[in-house]
Order: structure tokens, then C-alpha cells, then sequence
């Protein structure tokens, strides 16, 4: 997957892993929390991808998943 920007900065992604370990109560080692923003940040580049993809407006959501 080619790296690409994502719309929302690393500021507010790091303040997000902030405010979410705090309504968990999960205590972040401050020596991972740069790993776990760049995971975050990466995730919020997969959304990204996943939303701008467009979809016909005939598109029926699938009522079964059959594997």
C-alpha cells in the first residue's frame, strides 16, 4: 500500500490515543505511545482509502455472509 497523507494530524490522533486510554483506564508506557500513534495513524490511512471508495447507488448491503 503506497503511503499516503492521512486528513487528520498527528496531533489530534495522539490526543485520541490519549483521551480513549483514559475511558479504558489503560495506562500507556510513554516509551510505546509513539509505536501506537503510528498504528493509529496508519489505520486512520486505511479508513481513508475505505471511505473514498465509491459505491454505486444501486448497491444492495449483503443480508447473509456465506464464507
Amino acid at each position: 500500500m503506497p503511503d499516503s497523507p492521512s486528513l487528520i494530524p498527528n496531533r489530534q490522533i495522539a490526543e485520541y490515543v490519549d483521551r480513549m486510554a483514559e475511558l479504558i483506564d489503560l495506562p500507556i508506557d510513554p516509551e510505546y505511545k509513539p509505536g501506537i500513534i503510528a498504528n493509529m495513524t496508519r489505520i486512520a490511512q486505511v479508513a481513508q482509502l475505505v471511505n473514498e471508495f465509491p459505491l454505486p447507488d444501486e448497491i444492495e448491503a449483503a443480508t447473509i455472509f456465506t464464507p
